[in-house]
């Protein structure tokens, strides 16, 4: 990837809600290529034959080998050039292996043309987290990461709807084709049209840096990579939230194809009614606890870790229930209550990171935030599924994949656990410094 030379470092971020946006609906796009494989999954299968141990590896291991550890050099790459040029080099790179998944025509080809939407799609979440960090005070940060995380819950909503509409009709080759061809359109203006801001513009009072890291100059590559994995506030976010993304993943992946091997749907009533789903379900889940951990910061710093640890344990029984209905109707309306509750962590421990560590340090704690939560959920969550289900029908479960999505349950008492310790954590931290104050 090579940085954008166009901007200049140090400008001023022009309109920050156009900024907002344009980074919102690049992840968007990101989210969108990512969940086209889980969305088609049945027509895919059936096309190229593959097992649902394989769909797993596909979506889940192999995706996530290139996806959680290229994003560590890309973002140490983008804390000393431009994120917006990351941002669009990745977002071109992504968009044409995307448009190359489209035209697979066996397994090994399209586990291929996934790493390279993979190794693309690490360029993309962190350079943006950093670039809105530095657009939004605190106070603010949560709310704008709140929508710019909506880009998961339009993407998801916006593949399904498209993506089961297009492949009902032409097939499942078109819709990677034509998002991918969107995508390399949007890597461009990307680069005409978004300013490069300063790092540190919005932090009040400047930076406050982690602990062993120098205050001045660019952030080394291995102190900060230190510093993140030892210190427990940083890591208790990351675990918890990869404890958490094991569910998301593991149930997201595997969602439709679920719904239409148990429930009975098919590719046109998933268009419609799994698409709302998402979008009022995962997108009103992210604007809402974009305020609510806003609100609850401003009391105490343990509402980062609060806030989800309550929403998750609101899910968890929402979550078996939905697993458990015998009909996709009413399996739908409590996909969505989990779907509300399913996503506080993600705004709660991006902005608890992003504050954590200096502007100079941001890309590369991002992508250390991702590389944890996406290797354990991204990596583990499908892969588990996948390999579950083919483990459970083999054992004669006619209903396999309802069983191991069933296996996902103790992953929200893990998560529960790893939020809990980390408010505890940070309320001990909060006591130190009104102690020392």
């Amino acid at each position: 990837m090579v940085a954008a030379g166009h901007t200049q470092p140090g400008a001023p971020a022009a309109r920050p809600s156009f900024v907002l946006g344009m980074l919102c609906f690049v992840y968007v796009l990101n989210f969108l290529d990512r969940q086209l494989l889980a969305i088609l999954a049945k027509p895919i299968q059936d096309s190229l034959r593959i097992t649902d141990s394989q769909l797993g590896l596909i979506s889940g291991l192999y995706f996530a080998m290139f996806y959680c550890f290229i994003a560590i050099p890309v973002g140490w790459f983008a804390d000393r050039t431009s994120r917006v040029g990351v941002l669009s080099a990745a977002c071109a790179i992504w968009s044409g292996a995307t448009v190359a998944c489209g035209m697979a025509a066996n397994y090994t080809q399209l586990v291929v043309a996934r790493m390279v939407v993979g190794f693309g799609e690490a360029g993309g979440v962190p350079p943006s987290y950093a670039i809105i960090t530095d657009t939004y005070p605190p106070g603010k940060r949560a709310a704008a990461l709140g929508i710019f995380n909506l880009g998961p819950a339009i993407g998801a909503a916006a593949g399904v709807a498209f993506g089961a509409a297009i492949a009902e009709r032409f097939g499942w080759r078109i819709p990677f084709i034509a998002v991918g061809a969107i995508g390399i359109i949007t890597a461009l203006v990307v680069w005409l049209t978004v300013r490069e801001p300063k790092r540190g513009a919005t932090d009040v009072g400047g930076p406050v840096p982690a602990a062993g890291v120098p205050t001045e100059g660019k952030a080394p590559f291995w102190p900060t990579v230190r510093m993140f994995v030892s210190h427990p506030t940083l890591m208790l976010a990351a675990l918890g939230s990869g404890a958490t993304q094991f569910v998301t993943y593991g149930l997201g992946n595997f969602a439709v194809l679920f719904l239409m091997r148990e429930k009975g749907m098919v590719l046109g009533e998933v268009a419609i009614w799994y698409a709302l789903v998402l979008l009022v379900g995962m997108g009103g889940g992210m604007i809402v606890s974009g305020r609510v951990i806003d609100r609850m910061v401003r009391k105490s710093r343990t509402g980062y870790a609060i806030a989800p640890a309550l929403s998750l344990a609101v899910a968890m029984p929402f979550y078996v229930a939905f697993v458990w209905a015998p009909g996709w109707p009413l399996a739908l309306a409590l996909l969505t209550v989990v779907m509300i509750f399913n996503y506080f962590y993600l705004s709660a421990s991006v902005a608890l990171v992003q504050d954590e560590v200096k502007p100079g340090q941001r890309v590369l704690a991002g992508a250390l935030l991702l590389l944890i939560m996406n290797f354990i959920g991204l990596g583990l969550g499908p892969t588990w599924v996948g390999f579950a289900s083919d483990w459970f029908a083999a054992q004669g479960d006619p209903n396999g994949l309802q069983t191991a999505l069933y296996t996902l349950t103790p992953f929200y008492l893990i998560a529960i656990g790893l939020f809990l310790w980390l408010a505890r954590r940070l309320r001990r931290e909060d006591f130190g410094q009104e102690t020392e104050a």
